[in-house]
C-alpha cells in the first residue's frame, strides 16, 4: 500500500485516540476546577501554541508519538508530570478521576466505533455448527467426502455443535472409530462417516484429527440503535478481557510460569504505522476503524498498568498516599517517573528499529 497513506491513516488514528485521552484527563480536571497550564497534542520540543483560553495553552508539539496535560506549578516551571502542580495538591479521590479519564475515554471511544460498526453493516450472529473453510489433501475428511463451506451440525453422540466449541477432544476420543457426520450441504442435512487419524499436509499435522480448517457459522443482521450500542459495549468487553489476558500470560511467560511469547506481538510508532497500511489494503475503511477501537483498548490497559510515567503509576501513588495519610516526597516521586519515562523511550527506540528491519525485509507485520 502507499507508504504515505498509511503513515497519514495511522497519524489521524494516533491522534483521534490521544487527543480523547487527554481529553477525558482535561475536562475532568477542569470540571473539579484544577487549574491547567497546558493541552499538548505531541511530546516536547514545542512546534506551535495553537491558541491560548482561560489561561491554557493548546500546543503542538513535534514528537507526534503521544500527548499530555500539564498542570500550573507554583514557580511557573515546564512539567509535565502529573504528580507536579495543582494536581498534586488536589484532594486524592479528584487525582485518582482525573487520571483515570484518559484510560476510560479510550474505553468510551472504542465502544462508540464498534455501536457505529454495528449500525453501518450489522450484528454477526452465531448460529449452530462450523463452516468448512478448508478439507486438507489424504486426511479423513477428504475420505469422508467432506468439502468446502460445508455446514458440520454434529459429530459422533457428542451432541450438536455449539458456537466456540472444539472438536479436538471428539477426534482424539474416537481415533480410529467411524463415527457419523451431520452436515448442511447447498441447504439440505445428510450424514457422512468419518473415522479421525492421523493427517498432515505441508506444514499442518495432526496424530488423532479430522483434517479439515472451519470458522464459526454466523449471520449478519440489521441493528437497532438500542441494540447496536449493546454490542458496541459487549464487544468493548471481550476484547478488553481478551488483552488483559493476553498480558496476564505474556507476564507469566516472562516470569518462566507460562510457554514463551516471542515478542507478544510488540511494535512501535512505524509497525503501528504499517499494519494501519495493510488492515486498510485488506479490509478496507471499516478494518482501520476496527483497528482504531483495538488501538484505542490498548492505550486504555497499557496506561492503567503500574509503569511508572504511565497513568496506572500515579494512580497508585495517590493510593500510597491515602493509606499511608502521608505525602510521598515530590522528588522522590519525580524521580520515580523520571526514569520510567526514560525506559519507556528507550524501549520505543529498541521495538522501532526491529519494525525497520522488518520494513527493510519486507516481512508482513501480522506474519504470514
Amino acid at each position: 500500500m502507499n507508504g504515505l497513506l498509511s503513515i497519514f491513516g495511522f497519524l489521524i488514528l494516533l491522534g483521534i485516540l490521544v487527543i480523547a485521552h487527554e481529553l477525558g484527563h482535561f475536562l475532568t480536571a477542569r470540571f473539579f476546577k484544577i487549574p491547567v497550564d497546558e493541552f499538548g497534542v505531541g511530546f516536547p520540543p514545542r512546534a506551535k501554541v495553537l491558541a491560548t483560553h482561560n489561561g491554557v495553552k493548546y500546543t503542538l508539539n513535534w514528537l507526534p508519538i503521544g500527548g499530555f496535560v500539564r498542570f500550573t506549578t507554583a514557580d511557573g516551571t515546564d512539567s509535565a508530570n502529573y504528580g507536579i502542580g495543582t494536581l498534586r495538591e488536589a484532594p486524592i479521590y479528584q487525582r485518582i478521576l482525573v487520571l483515570i479519564a484518559g484510560p476510560l475515554m479510550n474505553i468510551a471511544v472504542a465502544a462508540i466505533i464498534y455501536t457505529g460498526i454495528a449500525l453501518s453493516v450489522g450484528i454477526q450472529v452465531a448460529d449452530p455448527g462450523l463452516v468448512v473453510n478448508q478439507v486438507f489433501p489424504d486426511s479423513p475428511a477428504q475420505r469422508a467426502g467432506l468439502l468446502k463451506d460445508d455446514i458440520v451440525l454434529q459429530i459422533g453422540t457428542a451432541g450438536p455443535i455449539t458456537p466456540g466449541a472444539e472438536i479436538g477432544p471428539i477426534a482424539r476420543d474416537n481415533l480410529g472409530v467411524a463415527i457419523p457426520m451431520t452436515i448442511v450441504r447447498n441447504g439440505t442435512e445428510q450424514t457422512l462417516t468419518i473415522t479421525p487419524g492421523p493427517w498432515s499436509y505441508q506444514e499442518s499435522s495432526s496424530p488423532a484429527g479430522f483434517g479439515f480448517g472451519y470458522q464459526p457459522n454466523s449471520h449478519i443482521e440489521d441493528a437497532s440503535v438500542f441494540s447496536a450500542i449493546g454490542y458496541g459495549f459487549k464487544t468493548t468487553y471481550v476484547v478488553s478481557v481478551s488483552m488483559i489476558e493476553g498480558l496476564s500470560t505474556w507476564i507469566q511467560s516472562l516470569l518462566g510460569l507460562a510457554p514463551k511469547i516471542e515478542n507478544a506481538g510488540m511494535t512501535g510508532i512505524v509497525g503501528m504505522a504499517r499494519s494501519t497500511g495493510e488492515i486498510i489494503e485488506r479490509d478496507g475503511w471499516l478494518g482501520y476503524f476496527n483497528w482504531m477501537a483495538i488501538i484505542s483498548l490498548n492505550l486504555a490497559v497499557f496506561n492503567l498498568l503500574p509503569i511508572p510515567a504511565l497513568d496506572g503509576s500515579h494512580i497508585l501513588f495517590a493510593l500510597i498516599e491515602a493509606i499511608r495519610r502521608k505525602r510521598i516526597p515530590l522528588e522522590y516521586e519525580s524521580r520515580v517517573h523520571f526514569a520510567g519515562f526514560a525506559l519507556l523511550m528507550l524501549m520505543m527506540v529498541v521495538v522501532t528499529i526491529s519494525d525497520v528491519q522488518g520494513w527493510v525485509n519486507g516481512s508482513s507485520v501480522f506474519g504470514n
